[in-house]
């Protein structure tokens, strides 16, 4: 069985790297062109999933454009059986329907929960105690095709992003591989999206952009700790810090929660300006761990603390 693998950051590295690694035969692979960094974009750097596959020796593809008639032509020279899509862009039907076994994605969430750009982050952000991954069969619509096996994992209550992400990398290998050997031995049953949705609200991942980062200190404990979690470490909240008449920016990395009752206004800082810093939320206080003003490095917030002049009053908005 012929296979083109897609995608494009290092998550998508390890389901390439499992496939190999157990004979797979994949013919070429397809990942975004190089990207220009640098203080004059006169740097050009691989994706990832590039960089590995050019160390296994594989072919590697980069269009511009999916529908690019020359990417097209290329993409059916290499004859494949089978597409796997991970961590890649939004496929014509050109491209997904051209294998003769269709072409699967994987998705970071148990679908049809969670259809959309950003899983992982909303699966926390609203207090999810499970996540996991599924594949399924690309269509039309986005996320929306028939799912071909799903795996499951718990979220911890001190798991953020990063956990999850580096969670879900290893479940959804091990799923990728499944999947394949239920294609290739002719095992692979799928179902309808349909079939899976219950009473239960489907909820949705958008995309998420600065402005859905700032976070909301006029909510319960929970809902922030979760909303900061969620986010963590990348792209990270954030909130600005009032003091006196200066005002900075600050992304908040790392929390612990404090129930208890107070008087003081949401968004209010409380500290000793030694050891602890803390902003009040509704039933209690978000106490801040991790920290980064803007123009800084990321650090603790007792070595945040050392160097900082608070009035009083001081509070975030």
């Amino acid at each position: 069985m012929r296979i083109v693998y897609m995608g494009t950051p290092d998550f998508a590295v390890e389901p390439l790297r499992q496939l190999l690694d157990n004979g797979y035969n994949v013919v070429g692979v397809v990942t975004m062109p190089d990207k220009a960094i640098g203080r004059h974009h006169d740097t050009l750097q691989s994706s990832p999933v590039k960089k590995f596959a050019l160390e296994r020796g594989l072919p590697v593809l980069q269009p511009e454009k999916l529908k690019d008639p020359q990417f097209i032509e290329q993409l059916q020279s290499l004859n494949a059986d089978l597409q796997i899509v991970v961590a890649f862009r939004m496929l014509p039907e050109v491209v997904w329907a051209m294998p003769k076994l269709g072409t699967f994605n994987l998705h970071t969430a148990l679908l049809p929960q969670y259809r959309g750009a950003a899983p992982m982050n909303w699966a926390i952000i609203n207090g999810d105690k499970e996540t996991g991954v599924t594949t399924f069969f690309l269509d039309h619509d986005i996320d929306t095709g028939r799912i071909i096996m799903q795996a499951r994992t718990p979220i911890h209550e001190t798991d953020n992003v990063e956990d999850i992400h580096d969670r879900l990398m290893m479940l959804g290998s091990e799923l990728v591989l499944k999947t394949v050997n239920a294609i290739e031995d002719g095992t692979a049953t799928s179902i309808p999206q349909e079939q899976f949705i219950t009473d239960e609200p489907l909820r949705h991942a958008p995309k998420i952009f600065k402005e859905t980062c700032q976070i909301n200190w006029n909510a319960p404990v929970d809902t922030v700790y979760n909303f900061i979690r969620g986010l963590a470490p990348y792209p990270a909240s954030w909130s600005t810090m009032v003091t006196g008449d200066k005002r900075q920016d600050v992304k908040v990395y790392k929390t612990h929660k404090e129930y208890t009752d107070t008087t003081l206004k949401p968004g209010t800082l409380a500290t000793d300006g030694k050891t602890y810093f803390k902003i009040a939320v509704q039933g209690g206080f978000i106490v801040i761990d991790e920290l980064q003003i803007a123009g800084k490095k990321r650090m603790a917030a007792a070595d945040f603390l050392r160097g900082a002049h608070i009035d009083e009053g001081a509070h975030f908005e």
